[in-house]
């Protein structure tokens, strides 16, 4: 994995699991969606653009509020999804950090969920600010802290503590950094944008039994799940008794964890 580069790491990791993805954190995901919208003031006639759509999820509900939308994203196994859920919908492959649009083509950016998996953040966000129009806004999310994030608490705490941290895991941008939310203002204005605003929206992340949040982390995502294949079998097994044991304090009386998954939403306007 030491020849891989981190942005080359994550499309291929992408690409294999979609399907994972949309099983484990589709609903988590989509949670945060009508605060991104309402931030972006998505309505009728918007033209929106999803940046690293995914399956599509928000894409499909800015639709719903009768945007023109559009989607991209650099996985065809992501793109492929997008277009078997949502089938009237335009998705294509596309870099965030060299969008296929002409500038000034869009009235609102969403990044649902994206921004930590680029290996250039910053070309992302410029990539945006190319395409906005001027009056137009962007916003995107990202997973809060493992303070709060605790399903992602969870199993760090588990690997720190029972395999190792130390694995070939290509170098990439910090997978909390935006969670601070003076870095996401920071590189906001540092685009080009004005008047950044950052707040948290809660999320909650349900599960069923067997399945825990190592489960998830290890099935449905990239860079947790490569650290989590790295360990020994002996460790792996530990970590995952680990997490199980810490996750029942959240199972309802109906048998689901229900685990705390908030995320940061940043947005900000492109000035005319």
């Amino acid at each position: 994995m030491g020849q891989v580069d981190f942005g080359t790491f994550e499309h291929q990791g992408w690409e294999r699991v979609a399907q994972p993805y949309h099983t484990y954190f589709g609903d988590l995901t989509t949670q945060s969606n009508p605060a991104m919208l309402e931030a972006l003031g998505i309505g009728r006639g918007t033209r929106f653009l999803d940046v690293a759509s995914g399956p599509g999820y928000l894409a499909a509900a800015a639709a719903r509020l009768g945007a023109d939308v559009a989607g991209v994203d650099f996985s065809v196994a992501m793109v492929e999804k997008a277009r078997r859920v949502f089938p009237g919908l335009e998705f294509r492959v596309g870099d965030a950090e060299d969008l296929p649009f002409p500038g000034e083509s869009f009235g609102a950016v969403g990044i649902s969920f994206g921004m930590s998996h680029f290996q250039h953040p910053e070309r992302a966000l410029a990539e945006a600010f190319r395409v906005l129009q001027p009056g137009g806004r962007i916003a995107f999310t990202v997973c809060a802290t493992p303070d709060k994030a605790v399903g992602f608490a969870m199993v760090l705490r588990a690997i720190e503590e029972h395999g190792t941290t130390d694995v070939p895991v290509p170098p990439g941008p910090p997978f909390f950094r935006f969670s601070d939310w003076q870095e996401s203002r920071r590189a906001l204005l540092d685009a080009g944008f004005v008047q950044p605003d950052v707040r948290e929206v809660d999320q909650t992340l349900v599960l069923r039994a067997p399945d825990t949040p190592f489960h998830a982390l290890m099935r449905g995502g990239v860079r947790v799940a490569a650290m989590l294949n790295a360990q020994t079998p002996a460790a792996l097994a530990l970590i995952e008794r680990a997490v199980a044991h810490d996750a029942e304090a959240f199972r309802n009386r109906v048998g689901e964890l229900r685990v705390p998954m908030p995320c940061v939403l940043a947005s900000a306007l492109k000035a005319c």
